[in-house]
């Protein structure tokens, strides 16, 4: 089972394996973290820039004062030769008027300059002195502040620039394909899948699982075959999760425990019956038959011969009969005679054939059977899963055996019919004799794809 699929399968995911990792974009940043990592240095230019306007401010008003100072210090400085040239003037004119004072020597220009210099000198140093201690000070400020203001605004800034290189060297060691490339890329996959009878439902499944992988978000280049790999096993998986049935444990919650057997023509449905009753009586369960196939004469004798090889009573009327009433026969047989099971074998009928569809309709609803299994043939692929689907439209399927699965090298319809249907696999039936009924585990499917 499965070894043309496993080997179809393993070619086209190496092929869509080498397509990504070749046509995958190297891409600059995702979507949501380019703006940030654009707006943290915006951010952190506009904040430098204040700080240094802030400083510029600061400096050019310290420039400012000191200009105005030196400003005021030649003014005063011309306001006091004016008034030295003044008292020099009248000096000499005075000697002029009283030459007898004359021995009375005034103090030189020189001296009264320096004099007066000196001590306007000390009143400009006096006044100068806030000044220099204000420049001082700004100077101060624009050595001290810039540093003192780093840390902690650098500190974020360390972080966030951390943080955009780390991923600015992600986008080295990342690939990412859109969903246009990423459609071209699997189609090849995707027609492999299709003809392995894999229902579209389940491989539109496993498309989206892998394009949500590959596309949304970004992949580390070399790992691109274990997403691949990882998400391919993680779809298959999923598509068993459904509650499993015991059915032993079930049959022994209720007796009689009444079965019965739904499919196609040609399916299967008496021999997997068969098998099934074999299987209850080696876990000590009691089994009886229900001939309700009264649609071909050959149907009935097939059932007597299989219930004379396990020792097993029929209940049967003859060819042509209401099968609602030899079904009820065998359940008020088994209640008669204590018996565990009773096993309904139920006519071949396409989905399509609505009268046959009808007659099915009234079995079930005269007897109500515990359990509605549908048997199909495994080989039939997606026309497997149609019938399945359609049946439990109709008169609604509690669980599901496959038949034939040992010749059927594709696995399409044990991949799909369970999660079309939302019912799962009890057995897979793989051979001829009466033991060839196996339980079904998804692992096998895994297993037998080569995902594990």
């Amino acid at each position: 089972m499965f070894k043309f699929l496993k080997e179809k399968l393993g070619k086209a995911l190496s092929k869509f394996k080498k397509e990504v990792e070749e046509d995958a974009e190297i891409v600059e940043a995702t979507k949501e973290e380019t703006p940030k990592a654009s707006e943290t240095y915006r951010n952190q230019e506009i904040s430098e820039g204040l700080e240094t306007r802030d400083v510029s401010r600061k400096v050019s008003k310290t420039q400012v004062s000191k200009k105005k100072a030196e400003e005021k210090k030649i003014e005063k400085k011309e306001e006091v030769e004016k008034k030295e040239k003044k008292i020099e003037e009248k000096d000499v004119e005075k000697e002029k008027t009283f030459p007898e004072k004359a021995p009375i020597t005034a103090p030189s220009a020189e001296e009264k300059k320096g004099f007066f210099a000196h001590l306007f000198k000390k009143k400009e140093e006096i006044k100068e002195e806030p000044v220099e201690e204000k420049v001082n000070e700004d100077k101060k400020i624009k050595t001290e502040k810039v540093p003192v203001a780093a840390p902690s605004a650098g500190k974020e800034d360390v972080e966030e620039k951390k943080g955009f290189f780390k991923k600015l060297g992600e986008t080295f060691t990342t690939v990412h394909i859109s969903d246009e490339k990423f459609n071209s890329i699997f189609w090849d996959l995707e027609v492999v899948l299709m003809e392995n009878n894999v229902a579209v439902e389940v491989i539109e499944k496993i498309k989206e699982d892998m394009r949500k992988e590959l596309t949304s978000d970004k992949v580390k280049r070399g790992k691109v075959e274990d997403i691949i790999q990882n998400t391919l096993k993680h779809s298959v998986q999923e598509l068993f999760e459904m509650e499993k049935i015991d059915l032993v444990k079930k049959i022994k919650s209720k007796k009689p425990y009444v079965i019965c057997f739904i499919g196609v023509n040609g399916s299967g449905k008496t021999t997997t019956m068969a098998k099934l009753a074999h299987l209850l009586m080696k876990n000590k369960f009691s089994v009886v038959f229900a001939a309700a196939d009264t649609f071909r004469a050959a149907a009935i004798q097939q059932l007597e011969e299989h219930a004379k090889k396990l020792g097993v009573k029929v209940i049967k009327h003859d060819y042509g009969s209401d099968p609602a009433a030899v079904a009820f026969d065998a359940i008020q047989h088994a209640k008669a005679k204590d018996i565990d099971v009773v096993l309904i074998d139920t006519a071949g009928r396409l989905h399509a054939n609505q009268n046959l569809m009808n007659e099915l309709k009234k079995l079930i609803k005269v007897n109500k059977p515990d359990m509605k299994i549908f048997v199909g043939e495994s080989i039939t692929g997606n026309d497997c899963v149609e019938q399945a689907k359609t049946y439990n439209e109709e008169v609604g399927i509690d669980a599901i055996i496959l038949a034939k699965a040992d010749v059927d090298e594709k696995g399409g319809a044990a991949i799909s019919v369970s999660y079309v249907t939302g019912k799962p696999i009890l057995y897979l039936g793989t051979g001829q004799t009466y033991d060839d009924l196996k339980a079904f585990e998804p692992e096998v499917v895994v297993q037998g794809l080569g995902l594990e």
